[in-house]
């Protein structure tokens, strides 16, 4: 869901079946506006000058879709939480300058894309905006910019900025600017992946496979079509941006007037069929930008293969070669995922989800092999050698991850939602009880958990939480959001 989260298309279908389908929250207490240079697992990679403050601007933390933030989460101790009820799946919880939250979610009934302002101190919803969905929803993987305002395509395919403003009858959400995408989203498409690049152009890509950016300024589009489909976001860093489709990964880069150029496609294992776990037939992953250096030396994804996935690993300017192409999460019989990785620093984080019960699958979706599964959970890490050249297998964990995880680089905990009880289709929505956790990335020991409640109103559907600069993290859920702080 990665999520992962899945893309519009994907969490679109997921939102049919019970809405399937997250920063600053006060500047006080503990804070900290960027990762520690010591933490073994840095750095960030560049901060996008485009975009709000990385770990809280997008969905994936940043335009690299790193997994990771510069802030503290609310730590191994006892800690408060409350609910906003939103009869939504809220995928997207990103925080502003002004620390205000702001959460893309989609409604249970009627599966209508709509936008919220959240309260940073209490949670409280305190202005909202549906979105036109058309054949599907607005956009499910969005972004934050550099004015706070949330950047996303309806389901008109017009990219909007949608801003937060104060007036003395109180918050409203307004569409700030609409740029029309026009003929470069093609009849039968819908615009997965959403992100900006360096020189103040958007980059998005279709469920089609069609790859293109827009100048907001002019309205200018370009676009080249792949002719493969693409079912996750995509990524940037500084000249580069990285998109997975159902067969390859590619490098890309852009001409002077905008239109994308291929500078390199890798071909991935993309297995025999759909697994049981994922939401569609290939990689579940978002590409991840990481490295050592500045954070942008390698790129990453997990392919589909069988009966183990694999993490591949390359040099963003090493070509279509992967420097390492390792099986994850060997702990089980068989392992897949639909969640993008965490990457920082020489480490990778991968998430399973085989087996995982979403309440249902996007439209067209071929059938699994096999049919279902048991969901067991578990996380591995992997780490590049010094030399570059190659990977190795740091630890296995059985933590049975619910959601998304992300890496905090400031207190050097992974945090999540655990789940433990009946993990099948009926049993995560009824009975199976979720938890606050916090992982050690060194051992992959559960550190902590603190539990959060039961049934569909807690389950994170694989949805990653975000951290404000304060500590607070925000979970989103299949019918709101959750605040978790420090007690």
């Amino acid at each position: 869901m990665p999520f992962p989260l899945p893309a519009r298309r994907r969490l679109a279908a997921l939102a049919c079946s019970l809405a399937v389908a997250l920063s600053a929250a006060g500047l006080t207490g503990a804070t900290a506006s960027a990762a520690d240079p010591a933490s073994p697992y840095g750095p960030q990679p560049p901060q996008n000058p485009a975009t709000a403050a990385n770990g809280a601007a997008t969905m994936h933390g940043d335009s690299a879709s790193s997994g990771t933030t510069g802030y503290p989460g609310p730590g191994t101790a006892a800690v408060n939480y409350s609910r906003t009820a939103l009869a939504s799946a809220c995928p997207t919880v990103v925080v502003g300058s002004d620390g205000y939250v702001t959460a893309l979610c989609t409604t249970i009934f009627g599966q209508t894309p709509t936008v919220h302002l959240l309260d940073p101190a209490t949670g409280a919803d305190l202005a909202s905006l549906a979105l036109p969905k058309g054949s599907l929803f607005g956009g499910v993987y969005a972004y934050l910019d550099n004015g706070d305002r949330l950047v996303v395509v309806d389901g008109n395919n017009a990219l909007l900025r949608i801003g937060h403003h104060r007036s003395g009858s109180g918050w409203a959400l307004r569409i700030d600017q609409s740029t029309p995408l026009g003929n470069a989203v093609p009849a039968g498409h819908n615009i997965v992946g959403l992100t900006p690049a360096w020189d103040g152009r958007v980059w998005f890509a279709t469920s089609g496979g069609v790859i293109g950016t827009v100048d907001t300024g002019t309205g200018a589009v370009r676009s080249i079509s792949t002719g493969e489909g693409v079912q996750n976001s995509i990524s940037t860093v500084p000249g580069r941006t990285a998109v997975a489709t159902d067969h390859a990964l590619y490098l890309l880069s852009a001409a002077p007037d905008g239109t994308p150029v291929v500078d390199w496609r890798a071909p991935y294992d993309r297995g025999p069929a759909r697994k049981p776990g994922q939401l569609s037939w290939g990689t579940g992953t978002t590409p991840s930008f990481f490295g050592p250096g500045n954070g942008t030396e390698y790129v990453t994804i997990v392919d589909n293969a069988a009966p183990h996935a694999n993490l591949l690993v390359y040099r963003t300017a090493g070509g279509a070669d992967p420097i390492c192409r390792i099986p994850v999460l060997t702990q089980y019989a068989r392992s897949g995922t639909e969640d993008a990785v965490i990457a920082s620093g020489r480490s990778v984080f991968v998430t399973n989800t085989y087996g995982y019960p979403y309440p249902a699958l996007p439209e067209g979706a071929p059938a699994s092999q096999p049919s279902s599964a048991n969901f067991d959970g578990g996380l591995s890490r992997i780490d590049v050698d010094d030399r570059g050249t190659g990977c190795e297998v740091v630890w296995n964990s059985p933590v049975k991850s619910a959601a998304l995880p992300r890496l905090s680089l400031a207190d050097g905990k992974i945090y999540t939602v655990s789940v433990t009880g009946p993990t099948g289709s009926a049993g995560l929505n009824t009975f199976a009880q979720y938890h606050h956790a916090v992982v050690d990335p060194a051992t992959g020991a559960q550190l902590s958990s603190s539990y959060l409640g039961i049934g569909l109103v807690y389950n994170p559907l694989q949805m990653r939480g975000t951290a404000a600069p304060d500590g607070t993290l925000y979970q989103g859920t299949e019918t709101g959001v959750v605040r978790i702080s420090k007690r």
